[in-house]
Parts: C-alpha cells; sequence; structure tokens
C-alpha cells in the first residue's frame, strides 16, 4: 500500500468545548490522509475553521479570517502548490451556501454531523470539483464512522456523549445546527474513555450540548442515565477525576444528584445554566423551568455534595426584559453564590423566534446591564477564591507555568493553580495548600514544602 505523502493541516477552533473535542477528531479523521497538525495556517497544506454560531458576530470573525486565508491560498496556488480551505462547524450548518456566495474560493463547508465525511470531501475537490457543501444530518451516529484510535489529548481530555437538543430555547439556535438529541452507547463511551486513559487522561470531562439528558443504550439494552454513566467511568484504572457540561436544570434527575454525593471522581463543581432570574424572561426563552425549580436543584446539590461550588451563564437584555427583571437576576445571583460564570448581551441569532420578537432592548441598556451583573459575578469569583486561601485541594498538573519549574494545575473547582515545584510532573494529582486566591487563580505549594509563615 502506498504510503500517503506527508501533509499538514491547521485547525482552528472557535467556541465550546463540544467544538474542541471535534477538531481533535477531525484531526483522526485527517491522519490516514497523510496529515499531520500544523502549529501556524502559514505551515499548512489544509486550513479547517470549526465554527460556533453561539457568540455575538460568530459569522463575521469567520469572514474575516477567511479574507486572510485567501491571500494565503493565491500564494500557495501561484507556486503551484496545494492549499484547502475548510469550513465546518456551526456557523457552516447555518450558513451554508452564503458561504460559498460570500468566499467562493473555500473549498469545503462541512456541518457538525458530517465532519466524519471529510476525506470523500477533500477527494471531490480534488477531482476539480469547485465549493463541496455537505450539511447533511446523517441516519447513522457519526460516532460510529470516527477512528477507534485518536491523537493522546493529554492529562485533561474531553469526552463528547450526547449531541443536540430537542429544548427550543427561542434564543438559541442549537437544535438546528447540531440537531435533535442523541445519546452515544454505554459501550462505545467507556471504550473511548479506557483509550484516553491509557493514554494518559486523568480527567474527562463529559460533552453534550445537553450533556445532562444523557439516555445511551447499555449492554444489557436498558436505558444509562449519566448518573449511572459517571460510576461506570468512574471504575476506569487511571481517571481520577470526572467531570461534565453543558446541563439543563430540567435534566438535573435523582441519580445524577446522588452519584454528586456517591462518586469521589466526580468533581464538586456545577455548570448549570440559568439565564434569568425572572420567571417571565425565562418563560420568553422557553426555558421550561422556573425560577423555584433552579433554588430546589441547587438546596438539594448542596445537600448532597455541600462543598460544591456552581457555575452558570447569563443574558441580559433579553427581549421584553425590563428593570425588575434584572434585579430580579440580580437577586438571584446574590441568593445562590457562584465561584464562576459566564455572563452575555443578548444578540439576536437569524432563525430563532427571538430575533423576531417585538420590545427589543436597546444596546447601551443590554450594556449598562451587563456592566452590573458582572461587576456582582466578579465580586463572587473574587470572594470564593480568596476563601480558598489557607485550604489544602488536590490539584492535577497538567502544564507548564510561564516561569522555570513553575508547574500549572486545576483545583476540584477548575481554578487554575500555580505552583513552584519543579519536582512536580505533568499527570501529578498532589496535594496544594493554597496561599492566596487572586481574581482568575490561585497561588500554592505543596504541602510536603516548607511554607513559610
Amino acid at each position: 500500500m502506498t504510503k500517503p505523502l506527508a501533509k499538514r493541516v491547521f485547525i482552528k477552533t472557535y467556541g465550546c468545548q463540544m467544538n474542541v473535542y471535534d477538531s481533535a477528531r477531525m484531526a483522526d479523521v485527517l491522519a490516514p490522509l497523510g496529515f499531520a497538525q500544523a502549529a501556524l495556517p502559514e505551515d499548512a497544506d489544509m486550513v479547517v475553521l470549526n465554527t460556533c454560531h453561539i457568540r455575538e458576530k460568530a459569522a463575521e470573525k469567520v469572514y474575516s479570517e477567511l479574507g486572510r486565508l485567501r491571500k494565503l491560498k493565491d500564494e500557495r496556488r501561484q507556486g503551484g502548490a496545494e492549499f484547502l480551505i475548510a469550513v465546518a462547524g456551526c456557523v457552516a450548518q447555518a450558513e451554508g451556501e452564503e458561504i460559498l456566495r460570500r468566499a467562493p474560493f473555500v473549498d469545503i463547508v462541512c456541518g457538525p454531523q458530517a465532519y466524519h465525511r471529510l476525506p470523500g470531501l477533500i477527494e471531490r475537490v480534488r477531482r476539480s470539483e469547485r465549493g463541496v457543501i455537505d450539511t447533511d444530518f446523517p441516519p447513522d451516529s457519526k460516532f460510529d464512522a470516527l477512528p477507534e484510535t485518536g491523537a493522546p489529548q493529554g492529562v485533561a481530555a474531553f469526552l463528547s456523549v450526547q449531541e443536540g437538543c430537542d429544548k427550543f430555547c427561542t434564543f438559541c439556535v442549537v437544535p438546528y445546527t447540531r440537531g435533535a438529541e442523541t445519546s452515544r452507547p454505554v459501550q462505545a463511551v467507556l471504550d473511548e474513555a479506557r483509550r484516553i486513559a491509557a493514554q494518559g487522561a486523568r480527567e474527562i470531562t463529559l460533552l453534550g450540548q445537553n450533556v445532562n439528558a444523557y439516555h445511551g443504550t447499555g449492554p444489557d439494552g436498558s436505558t444509562w442515565g449519566l448518573g449511572r454513566l459517571m460510576r461506570a467511568l468512574a471504575e476506569i484504572e487511571g481517571v481520577a477525576r470526572l467531570r461534565y457540561t453543558t446541563s439543563h436544570p430540567r435534566d438535573m434527575d435523582d441519580d445524577l444528584i446522588q452519584a454528586h454525593r456517591d462518586v469521589p471522581a466526580l468533581m464538586p463543581f456545577l455548570h448549570l445554566p440559568v439565564q434569568s432570574g425572572s420567571d417571565a424572561i425565562l418563560e420568553r426563552m422557553n426555558r421550561r423551568h422556573g425560577i423555584d425549580l433552579y433554588r430546589r436543584l441547587i438546596d438539594r446539590l448542596r445537600a448532597a455534595r455541600p462543598d460544591l461550588a456552581l457555575s452558570s451563564d447569563f443574558i441580559v437584555g433579553f427581549p421584553g426584559e425590563s428593570d425588575a427583571d434584572f434585579q430580579a437576576t440580580l437577586r438571584l445571583v446574590e441568593e445562590i453564590g457562584f465561584a464562576q460564570a459566564f455572563s452575555f448581551k443578548y444578540s439576536k441569532r437569524p432563525g430563532t423566534p427571538a430575533a423576531d420578537m417585538d420590545d427589543q432592548v436597546p444596546e447601551d441598556v443590554k450594556a449598562a446591564r451587563l456592566d452590573e451583573l458582572q461587576a456582582l459575578l466578579r465580586r463572587q469569583q473574587e470572594a470564593f477564591n480568596a476563601r480558598c486561601a489557607g485550604r489544602v485541594m488536590p490539584v492535577l498538573f497538567d502544564r507548564p507555568g510561564r516561569r522555570a519549574g513553575q508547574v500549572l494545575g486545576r483545583s476540584p473547582y477548575l481554578q487554575p493553580v500555580f505552583v513552584d515545584a519543579p519536582e512536580v510532573k505533568l499527570g501529578d494529582l498532589r496535594d496544594i495548600r493554597i496561599l492566596a486566591g487572586h481574581a482568575n487563580s490561585l497561588a500554592g505549594a505543596l504541602v510536603t514544602a516548607q511554607v513559610a509563615a
């Protein structure tokens, strides 16, 4: 068999952790074609933009990047070399033909359910087809077609277990770009987890647009929820930590709450988006839950795991949001208390119901509200980090620090922890005494080392 010619691919990832996982799998799909990964687009023979459609002006950022890539493509063509450009991910799914109309030099457009077909799409381009598009939702799961092996992800790895969403929040494009909720079979998830653990991963984060809606088919034909899956994953040799994101309050069931109590490997940090503190706005968002349900869930989770810390998502300035609605969000944040959070101004997504709603909130009002909310969330994060000072925490080290001898790890609460300890190796899980809590990180020292009083 002829060995493929050496090529290089540069994959730029936008957006969520699911896209980070997808980009790694794209690299796995392209490896048998002879593509190694390049550090820069200038060093590559192919560039893939793995796009996200959630953030404001996401598509325009992609077109701006394509403008820069066009110059590279023109230079390569003048030298007689191949330079392929592919747009993948959610912008590709949503924009499709529009991408080729605005950027006809793009070779491939493929949605998030079609990237496993990249080898065939490349072959079509090489047969002189221009602007190949694949945004179909296949009848079979793409995971069945992905390689069983892949490049190591490192100490902390992502594992996609669920895709799509059936909730249809009025602001969200996910049901249109990722499709309906689907869950991978239990055995496929366990097999992949064992593989990445054998490659050195000690922490695995399970991914899904609605990950706690997981309902995979078990080996015996029964349906497993996320709590049962967590218990099985915790038994895998080498797996010290488990996390999951992103969740929906409606799918936080009893078994998953009990898993937070019973599974030591499941970290005491939960990202549970609420979006607003106003029932009226939640109804307009079609969130399918109210504030009372959210409060009761938090109470039950904290009863199950008293050291649990929380993260959430907030949207301010949703159509119809009054001053009273926004004040309700501030009150909820004060009441619950968050260790981290993500907050954004509402921005229209074409094709979503909210984009056509009346009473859009003026931009200056949205900006002022976001500033006030973020100031409150920032104070809570800084206070949480400050309270960590003096505590001893297990820290999983996954990368070198900025200075010689410095290593960086993650606390159970996902905070970056910097330690001067040249003897620590990446992958070590060590007890660290936290010396100081900063705005976005912690500083610590090995408990075995002499700590100045």
